[in-house]
């Protein structure tokens, strides 16, 4: 742009510019400013003669620059020739300089040999050194990575988890990163969730493990917790007494000092043998290893998957749990099935109130408590199923006090029991069954053993021995001379102090129940009333109705049970003294020990009479009468002098007997003799009856009149016992003395001698005679004046016998 703005100057100068123009072209020339082109085309315009003008111009200009020059030459032409002579004067030097200079390289180079070769050898350990300080460097800030990495390793060979987990939270956030460009350290990267993973798997193992090992000791780890507990308890209640001790010493003092009872020195000595054993019982803690719980719930938490570290524990646990509350089949039949089965549970439970207590959300108390009543609803099912298995009462017992001390024991941790002491009123009632059935086994062992007489006393001794097993008081025997027999048997001080035992038993099951004296008390009296009303009165009924219980045997039952009844008043009072619970309280429950004995008394009573009147049948089925007899013999029957013989020496034997009861059964079998001497006529299957027949049934019949009136047993007023063979003796009346027209013309007055005789007994006796006499006749008809007298006394028996046909139609249609 600058050539092309000159141009235009020199066309717009004037002619007498274009000196100035060419002046200005030659130094642009001269100054080598290229390309020339620009400057040369200005030169050649359009004006005639220019170029020549312009190389004139030139040409003028190359003569002034020849003579610049050559002035120039001239001027230095002598310092040029002097200095060439001087150069020419210096080369032999330089040879001479070149030759030393030469040979003074070569021998610098020799020289520097040594020099390079150790300047080399400084630059490669300098360079080395450069390299070895930036390896430094580098090491620097790798070391503390490979240290933490290699501790790492360590830390996940000596299995401590955690704080490997920590190491590489360290190696993410802070070391790593600083040297993150290395291979090594994404080898590292890459293996870092694979060591987590692999310590997710190691902690779960050792879980399960753990899991394992606490199933495996559950049973040890209750037991001993059940055994502190058990010896917590009866810590306190030997403290208890201690204190009840320092009371009593402190409230008597004897001459200003204070007496020490035995029991206290006791006391001391099991208070410090229980705070020696207490020292020697382990716990959950000593028992388990729970580091695994405690590092795999740190390792999930670290990890932040804590909730499925917590819902499998849970699970697993659960699972457990239903296997510790399923039973063995077999648990009923041992007191050690019931103990292991009770330790199996305390040992879950203790371990999770461990784990509640020493961990942070593993496991909750809402947890906790969900758990506990799910498997005490199961506990208490199976403990309802097992205990109805059991038969043995002591076996009942001891799982009594094994769920007492199991209740106490959880409810040391916290757990709710109240349900399992509801239990224990259910089993309260199985185990009183079951005391029931063995006392029953006692009392017919009892019943069996006796021999049903009264009890010899040879001597004093003998007799405060007896005394002292029963509250036996008679002043009337008190005053008689040994030796002497007291009117009960054996079995009644036995029965009395079995009673005693039960109320014992009984009592056993309502200790630790937490129940108050008067629940307890009401306890006892329910059972013993159960033992008396049921038990004791059921084996009396079937001892009574036992067919080898004879007479004998049954007027001493009904003395024995007497003398029970009049001793219930002292097993209240044993009970009251047991329980410090009055009599007189409103709500106390008597015993019903006197309507059990009077309904034996009245059973065996009532068994008396049955047996004599199935021994009075025994005897009448031995008579042999000869009903066709024309005489009597003279004399009762021989079964009949044996049967009154017998009733004799029984009533002798009711001496004992309640006066009531013993003239009732004389009367009874009084009663049934005349019933059954009255069937014996009247049998249906006896066709005829002679009069010497009748003549021999009214003998007998007056023996039993006699024996009547004999008073056998004392106590009956007048005939009383005679009137039992009243219809007997009217209707045989009738028959000797023949006074039918008496019968018939009095019959209906209350008057009338023949009162008792029926009708229709009158007329099937008077058929039966009809007929004896009319075979009699037969036999005797070679005697012709006879004939004349039968005819008409069979002519009489014929009309008696219409008339009271006609009374017995009579009887039919009034009645």
């Amino acid at each position: 742009m600058a050539r092309k703005s000159k141009l235009n100057l020199l066309e717009l100068y004037s002619e007498e510019n274009k000196d100035q123009i060419y002046k200005n072209v030659f130094a642009e020339i001269e100054s080598f400013e290229l390309p020339l082109g620009t400057s040369l085309r200005s030169v050649y315009d359009d004006q005639p003669n220019a170029h020549q003008r312009f190389m004139e111009k030139l040409d003028a200009c190359i003569r002034n620059h020849d003579r610049e020059i050559e002035k120039m030459c001239n001027f230095h032409h002598q310092g040029f020739v002097d200095a060439i002579t001087e150069l020419l004067k210096v080369r032999a030097d330089a040879e001479k300089l070149k030759v030393q200079v030469t040979d003074t390289n070569r021998r610098l180079q020799d020289a520097g040999k040594e020099v390079i070769a150790q300047t080399e050898e400084i630059i490669r350990c300098r360079i080395q050194q450069r390299n070895i300080t930036t390896v430094v460097e580098k090491l620097q800030l790798c070391l503390p990575v490979l240290e933490m990495y290699s501790k790492l390793k360590e830390q996940m060979k000596v299995k401590r988890y955690y704080s490997a987990l920590k190491t590489m939270e360290q190696l993410e956030n802070m070391y790593l990163p600083r040297v993150s460009q290395y291979r090594f350290c994404q080898i590292m990267i890459e293996n870092l969730p694979k060591l987590r993973e692999e310590i997710k798997e190691i902690s779960m193992s050792d879980l399960k493990d753990f899991l394992e090992s606490i199933r495996k000791h559950s049973d040890k780890i209750g037991e001993t917790a059940m055994k502190q507990a058990q010896q917590q308890k009866t810590f306190n209640t030997a403290l208890q007494k201690q204190n009840n001790v320092n009371y009593g010493r402190n409230m008597y003092v004897i001459n200003g000092r204070v007496p020490e009872p035995k029991y206290e020195i006791t006391s001391k000595r099991t208070l410090e043998e229980e705070d020696e054993h207490e020292e020697e019982v382990l716990t959950a803690h000593d028992l388990v290893d729970f580091s695994p719980v405690y590092r795999c719930l740190h390792i999930y938490s670290v990890l932040g998957d804590g909730e499925t570290f917590e819902n499998y524990y849970r699970k697993q646990r659960r699972k457990q749990a239903r296997l510790v509350l399923q039973p063995q089949s077999s648990m009923h039949e041992t007191v050690e099935g019931y103990r292991r089965y009770f330790s199996q549970i305390v040992g879950f439970f203790v371990v999770e109130d461990h784990i509640l207590h020493v961990t942070q959300g593993l496991v909750t108390r809402a947890y906790t408590d969900e758990l506990w009543n799910m498997a005490l609803s199961k506990i208490i099912a199976v403990l309802r199923t097992h205990s109805s298995y059991c038969t043995d009462p002591d076996l009942v017992l001891e799982l009594k006090n094994l769920i007492v001390v199991f209740a106490d024991t959880l409810q040391g941790y916290g757990f709710p029991v109240n349900r399992l002491f509801d239990l224990l009123f259910e089993i309260r009632d199985q185990y009183n069954e079951t005391l029931l059935k063995k006392w029953a086994g006692l009392f017919r062992d009892i019943f069996e053993a006796d021999n049903y007489s009264p009890i010899p006393v040879a001597n004093e001794e003998e007799y405060k021995i007896v005394i002292s097993k029963f509250p036996f008081q008679d002043p009337e025997l008190d005053k008689q001379s040994f030796p002497k027999k007291l009117p009960m048997s054996q079995s009644v001080p036995q029965i009395y102090i079995q009673v005693k035992e039960f109320i014992y038993a009984s009592l056993k099951f309502s200790e630790s129940l937490h129940r108050s004296s008067t629940e307890i008390d009401d306890m006892l009296r329910k059972s013993t009333n159960l033992l008396l009303t049921r038990t004791l009165s059921s084996c009396l009924q079937n001892l009574i109705k036992k067919p080898h219980i004879g007479l004998t045997e049954l007027v001493q039952i009904i003395i024995n049970t007497t003398h029970l009844e009049q001793a219930c008043k002292y097993l209240e009072d044993f009970i009251t003294n047991i329980t410090n619970i009055s009599q007189e309280t409103v709500h106390t429950a008597r015993l019903y020990g006197l309507s059990t004995f009077k309904d034996a008394r009245h059973a065996a009573e009532g068994e008396i009479y049955t047996k004599l009147n199935q021994k009075i049948d025994e005897f009448i089925q031995l008579a042999d009468y000869d009903w066709t007899m024309s005489e009597s013999a003279g004399r009762a029957s021989g079964y009949l002098m044996d049967l009154i013989n017998f009733l004799r020496s029984t009533f002798q034997v009711f001496t004992h007997l309640p006066g009531k009861v013993a003239q009732t059964a004389c009367m009874s079998a009084c009663q049934h003799l005349s019933t059954s001497l009255m069937q014996m006529l009247l049998d249906s299957e006896l066709k005829q009856i002679s009069m010497g027949a009748v003549q021999q049934f009214n003998l007998d019949v007056i023996q039993c009149e006699l024996f009547a009136s004999s008073e056998p047993v004392p106590g009956f007023h007048g005939d009383t016992l005679q009137l039992a063979f009243i219809d007997l003796r009217q209707l045989l009346d009738l028959f000797m003395v023949w006074d039918w027209s008496t019968y018939l013309a009095d019959y209906g007055q209350p008057t009338s001698k023949y009162l008792r005789v029926n009708p229709s007994t009158a007329l099937t006796l008077l058929e039966k005679v009809h007929r004896g006499m009319k075979d009699t006749s037969k036999k005797n008809n070679i005697f012709a004046q006879f004939r004349k007298n039968d005819r008409d006394k069979q002519k009489l028996i014929e009309t008696v016998v219409k008339q009271l046909r006609s009374l017995v139609n009579g009887m039919s249609q009034h009645t």
